[in-house]
């Protein structure tokens, strides 16, 4: 029977030895376990302090930015307007500039006929164009209209009508 006794002896001794070793195993890790703890500890305090001012930093950076972007738009906006009326103003110039060209070549054109009609050399004697009967009827209804003296266009005039 000492036999058993002895056995269960060393069993128990074999035992509280291995705790012992583990828990002596244990010890360092344990404590580098509460000094990251205890920097975890630290971190979170740091963070709880610091972040959300950040946050709040970062919202209104982002609230700056948008109202930046709507400024910028307003002012591309704005852009795209003056282009729009310089736009506008350079075709009304250049319908101006034609209108004047347009003018200015039929005050030309009318200058230019006075100046003839003054230095002509006035005939003593009007002729006055008759056709004979036959070349009369031979003649269109068109052709007979512009043979009348009230119907016939001067140069100018005819200039005008095909210059406008």
């Amino acid at each position: 029977m000492i036999e058993p006794l002895f056995w269960l002896g060393l069993s128990i001794v074999l035992v509280a030895t291995s705790l012992t070793a583990v828990l002596v195993a244990a010890i360092p890790a344990l404590q580098e376990l509460a000094r990251a703890a205890r920097s975890a500890e630290k971190l979170f305090d740091t963070l709880s302090r610091e972040l959300p001012p950040t946050l709040e930093a970062i919202r209104t950076t982002g609230l700056e930015i948008t109202d930046l972007t709507d400024d910028v738009s307003e002012g591309v906006k704005s852009a795209g307007q003056v282009v729009k009326q310089v736009d506008q103003s350079l075709d009304g110039a250049r319908k101006q500039a034609q209108n004047l060209q347009v003018g200015t070549r039929s005050i030309f054109v009318g200058v230019k006929a006075a100046w003839k009609t003054f230095t002509r050399q006035k005939p003593t004697r009007r002729t006055v164009e008759r056709l004979s009967i036959t070349e009369q009827s031979s003649l269109t209804l068109r052709e007979r209209e512009t043979l009348k003296p009230e119907n016939r266009r001067p140069k100018a005039e005819a200039y005008r009508s095909h210059d406008g």
